[in-house]
């Protein structure tokens, strides 16, 4: 896919999408910069917060693929600051909207952290609206890639830091992708407690990873071209989150054409696993934390002697001698990646995937939804009043 022409992947509506994914690791570089030069301004907006509060909630809100950031980086941000203040929790903006007595408390000291692409989803602005309204100590910390949009050109207050991306993760495609990775490598850079240093450290290892999934997309290929049309991804903590997300893009891009689920190792036996026959692909994100894949392999192995499944494999750092199911490995020199950064390189491999099954299905990735019932920024969402009693 990457070595077609520009004129080809336009003729196959995969030209924007394409490219969206192909320029992410630069963009990680320029998020990373982009912090470096504002780190003293966001470390002294959270600082602020920290001293005049015994005990501060971080809410992740976002819509779809913006909320399956949030729910990728808190398992990890939750473990950095085990014996700090400061808890992390992650709620969609589609929950917080309908129940949102639910999450938000009048005498809870809240960091809403707001994610969004384009800043204009009716519900990342219903649940600042509604946040405002219930919670006495409120502070927002808004990271978009819509400089234009309403959740930017509304954070004027003290109370309210925004985080811009690089310009070019604001999508013009269909599906999310640069804004996901860059939004949830912006998250990771201000809350992880590690060094600068060692942040950039990580993204290099990810840029690494990145750059030789590109080069072997040859081999992704061959497992689009085989014979499913279901498709179940598994992952645990972090890569749960991703595995949300992957399931989601190849929903999105085939316009459901290709079915798919994504659930935990230990969850998939509790029922789900009744999903697959014979014309499903099973894959498996496999962690890096050593005691995490004990249960990855177990599942892994189990399925794959089921026998059922069209295909099982894996995605893992290193080749793993526990797995008896096909493998697409990474270097083992990056084995000691945190799953949270992980989930970048791993989630590039989801969205090739992705782009090559929509084509293969004869669908097109820039442009999904032939009927114009599924949008790119949601609307038909009517938001009601609320009254806070």
């Amino acid at each position: 896919m990457f070595n077609y022409s520009k004129d080809k992947l336009e003729a196959l509506g995969a030209n924007v999408t394409t490219e969206e994914i192909k320029q992410q690791p630069e963009l990680w570089m320029e998020v990373i910069e982009n912090y470096r030069e504002n780190e003293e301004q966001i470390q002294h907006f959270i600082d602020q917060i920290q001293s005049k509060h015994d005990h501060l909630r971080v809410i992740f809100a976002g819509a779809g693929t913006s909320a399956f950031v949030g729910e990728a980086v808190q398992p990890y941000l939750s473990k950095v600051h085990e014996n700090s203040s400061i808890t992390f929790e992650a709620i969609p903006t589609t929950e917080i909207v309908a129940k949102p007595r639910n999450y938000f408390f009048k005498d809870q000291p809240t960091l809403l952290v707001s994610f969004a692409r384009s800043g204009n989803s009716p519900e990342s602005l219903k649940t600042v609206e509604l946040a405002e309204a219930i919670i006495d100590d409120l502070y927002h910390l808004s990271i978009t890639c819509n400089p234009e949009g309403k959740l930017a050109t509304q954070a004027n207050t003290a109370n309210h830091l925004l985080i811009l991306q690089p310009e070019r993760s604001n999508d013009k495609g269909f599906a999310m992708t640069s804004s996901y990775t860059c939004m949830l490598l912006t998250s990771l850079l201000i809350f992880d407690q590690n060094d600068l240093a060692t942040k950039q450290a990580y993204i290099e290892q990810m840029v690494a990873m990145a750059e030789d999934i590109f080069g072997r997309y040859e081999q992704i290929e061959e497992i689009v071209q085989l014979d499913f049309e279901r498709v179940v991804y598994l992952g645990a903590g972090s890569l749960f989150g991703l595995a949300h997300e992957a399931q989601l893009k190849l929903l999105e891009l085939t316009a459901g054409q290709i079915a798919t689920l994504y659930e935990t190792p230990l969850g998939f036996r509790h029922g789900p696993k009744s999903f697959i026959n014979d014309k499903t692909l099973v894959l498996l994100f496999n962690s890096n934390d050593d005691y995490a894949d004990l249960y990855d392999s177990d599942l892994l192995n189990e399925v794959y002697h089921d026998q059922i499944a069209q295909e099982v494999l894996s995605l893992s750092v290193g080749k793993n001698e526990k797995h008896e199911a096909k493998q697409f490995v990474l270097d083992e020199k990056f084995k000691a990646l945190p799953d949270a950064y992980l989930v970048l390189p791993y989630v590039i491999w989801a969205q090739i995937f992705a782009v090559m099954t929509a084509i293969k299905v004869g669908n097109t990735p820039d442009t999904p939804s032939a009927s114009g019932t599924v949008n790119r920024v949601v609307k038909g969402v009517i938001l009601h009043p609320f009254e806070n009693n």
